[in-house]
């Protein structure tokens, strides 16, 4: 069981908006990256499953990504945007989940400079309206904001909390690390899971396969546990290419051929198997 549990899908307007929602947006998409694609990308490449997630660029509206969820119901589950600094956001989360059947949602602590989000009062009722639903939240961020997750993993035991990117560790850390010990220590909490991708990105030696993140890779298993990590990509079909990430062939290659210190069964449970325990699928 292969399950990519990161793709962002979008449509173009008239069919979906492009629009901001992240504070600092500046890119739009030229052409679609729609769910036909990306399961054809999946089909291609034998991928079982995919959470999709919803982009930056299609404003707080998930509606595309939760209908293409419930199109195709045994192939996606949905993960939409929420706003952090919205007044009702709590009824608004209710709504997706209720109404469309999304299963949690994706904040950025990174991109609010100038408010600690997740430790925002405001957004007490919207987290507790989430764990109420035993939802999930994604939290994409740097290792200066763990702190963030800290707080809410501990007062939100019901929320399944997952780590985007591994929550950015780069190869000048190396070789104490120490910068990415706080993000490492947030494995103290159960419900906190890490999501080990977009790895490419991070290396300084651009090269396959990126030998200069293996150490970190290993840390984090190792601090996680391999039943606490999973797999991520990116991208629906060219597009990946395209924006300067991996195919998804090469994002598969790279964990079966290249992190030979995993054994068959613990790439089996990164890739998929642990990503079905904490997702509602078909």
């Amino acid at each position: 069981m292969i399950v990519d549990t990161h793709v962002h899908i979008w449509e173009m307007p008239p069919i979906a908006p492009i629009g901001p929602s992240a504070p600092n947006f500046t890119s739009i998409p030229r052409a679609h990256g729609n769910a036909e694609l990306l399961l054809e990308d999946m089909d291609e490449n034998g991928v079982d499953k995919t959470v999709l997630v919803q982009t930056s660029f299609s404003t707080w509206d998930n509606e595309y990504v939760a209908s293409s969820a419930i199109k195709y119901p045994d192939r996606f589950v949905s993960m939409g945007l929420i706003d952090p600094m919205e007044d009702n956001n709590a009824q608004i989360a209710a709504y997706w989940i209720d109404d469309w059947g999304m299963q949690g949602f994706r904040l950025h602590p990174q991109y609010y400079s100038d408010v600690d989000i997740l430790k925002r009062p405001e957004n007490a009722a919207l987290f507790k309206e989430i764990e109420i639903r035993e939802g999930i939240v994604q939290i994409h961020s740097k290792p200066e904001h763990a702190h963030q997750l800290d707080y809410v993993a501990a007062r939100y035991p019901g929320i399944t909390w997952i780590i985007d990117h591994m929550m950015y560790p780069e190869p000048s850390m190396a070789p104490t690390w120490d910068a990415y010990r706080l993000v490492l220590d947030l494995a103290i909490h159960d419900n906190v899971f890490m999501k080990i991708s977009d790895i490419h990105n991070r290396s300084a030696c651009n090269d396959f396969p990126f030998s200069d993140m293996h150490d970190v890779i290993k840390m984090a298993i190792d601090a996680f546990g391999i039943d606490r990590v999973i797999w991520g990509t990116g991208y629906p079909g060219y597009h990946r290419v395209e924006n300067g990430w991996l195919s998804l062939a090469d994002e598969l290659k790279l964990v079966r051929e290249s992190f030979n210190w995993l054994t068959h069964q613990e790439k089996n449970k990164y890739l998929g198997l642990n990503a079905m325990r904490i997702w509602r699928w078909v």
